[in-house]
């Protein structure tokens, strides 16, 4: 199937979306990029993979996670299309982090938190991984950032990374903003604008829409690609991956789904991978 431009890569408007339509639009004379959407079909997705996985969040640690997947999928819509993206969120006070990770060629969005075993740092640190197309090399970029509001984290990362000024809004009813300066941008007016002018934006201001993009809550772990990400520490040392046991519980890193993995189908999945299999572990 021959690749949508960018301006076709949602569904018309008569028809029904499957995910959350997100919209792109330049507000001429201010020079500012808006990213907006109803987030709502990925916070639909995301409890029901909860609810899949028998996972459960403290309503405080949960309300972060839902912040940081509203930022991340804004901050995806606004970047190329062939990038593959991942946030990682360390706060101190709630002592967790926060993982999400975006595919832009599929319009992928995923994430979890993590609160076992969270190192204590002396800042809460914001990373920020990208790769500009599948298998190329990574770039980090790591910021420093102070309290627990993810969208503020989030504009601290704009300024100092992309040197850019980025600002957040939670419209309400699972509806968000994100609006950020482009060369010659009127700052004062960026700076100053509200959730309730930015609301009111397509009445005030020229926007000229650039693209609608479609994304959707999906990790994309299967019980193989857990097993070959483990392949390395098994042929390393199966005695300690597993133990005395014969099987073993993990949990998928990108979105925290629950995996049995045996000793059985791990030895199928090393002899497949030794030499004269279809790949050999170096």
């Amino acid at each position: 199937m021959p690749e949508l431009p960018a301006s076709e890569s949602a569904p018309s408007d008569n028809q029904t979306p499957n995910g959350a339509v997100v919209t792109l639009d330049f507000v001429r004379h201010r020079n500012v990029l808006l990213v907006r959407g109803d987030l709502s079909p990925v916070f639909v997705d995301y409890y029901l993979h909860l609810a899949d996985h028998g996972l459960k969040h403290a309503p405080a640690h949960d309300y972060l996670l839902r912040q940081a997947l509203a930022a991340f999928t804004l901050h995806c819509a606004s970047r190329p299309q062939r990038e593959h993206l991942a946030w990682t969120i360390g706060l101190q006070e709630p002592r967790l982090n926060l993982f999400l990770a975006g595919d832009n060629e599929d319009c992928y969005v995923v994430g979890r938190l993590f609160t076992e075993n969270v190192r204590e740092q002396p800042h809460n640190v914001f990373y920020s991984d990208l790769m500009p197309r599948r298998g190329a090399e990574k770039r980090r970029s790591v910021v420093n950032f102070e309290g627990a509001d993810i969208f503020h984290a989030a504009e601290t990362y704009y300024a100092a990374s992309e040197q850019r000024t980025a600002r957040y809004f939670d419209l309400g009813d699972d509806h968000f903003a994100l609006l950020i300066s482009h060369p010659d941008c009127d700052e004062a007016w960026l700076k100053a604008v509200d959730g309730a002018a930015v609301k009111q934006l397509g009445g005030k201001e020229t926007l000229a829409r650039i693209e609608r993009r479609l994304y959707q809550w999906r990790c994309g772990c299967t019980q193989q690609k857990i097993l070959t990400a483990l392949a390395p520490a098994a042929h390393a040392d199966m005695g300690e991956l597993f133990g005395e046991g014969e099987s073993i519980h993990v949990q998928c890193p990108r979105c925290a789904a629950g995996h049995v993995i045996t000793r059985e189908a791990m030895e199928a999945v090393l002899a497949h991978l030794r030499p004269g299999g279809a790949s050999g572990i170096v």
